[in-house]
């Protein structure tokens, strides 16, 4: 079974970047990462996927144009490159993954991933 470790969570200013990590135990082709603030449901923002030589993505609105979800060449360091943080931006943030296809495109539902890590704190102050 496919264990993911998130890294690189902390607290910046508005404006600031930070760059998230995500390792699997092994090869995954489906990835996406979420984020959870108190109180609200967990939200999809950012996907790809890995098939017939080439690398999808998508992004969720909130996030397109600031976040870079990539790859590090094999199929089991992710990473998330945020820029242009905002307060609104703050959560737990986490990785999740499927080991083959992603079941549907863009994979920004919860539904879409069976493996999970146990998520990174970001806060972002104004």
């Amino acid at each position: 079974q496919v264990q993911l470790m998130e890294s690189g969570g902390g607290s910046v200013q508005a404006g600031g970047s930070l760059r998230l990590s995500c390792a699997a135990s092994r090869d995954v082709y489906c990835v996406g990462w979420f984020r959870q603030a108190p109180g609200k449901e967990r939200e999809g923002i950012a996907t790809l996927y890995t098939g017939a030589g080439t690398t999808d993505y998508a992004y969720a609105d909130s996030v397109k144009g600031r976040f870079i979800l990539s790859r590090q060449g094999d199929a089991r360091m992710f990473y998330l490159q945020m820029n242009s943080l905002r307060p609104e931006d703050t959560a737990v943030y986490y990785c999740a993954a499927r080991a083959r296809a992603c079941l549907s495109w863009p994979a920004l539902s919860t539904q879409d991933y069976p493996t999970w890590g146990q998520g990174t704190q970001v806060t972002v102050s104004s």
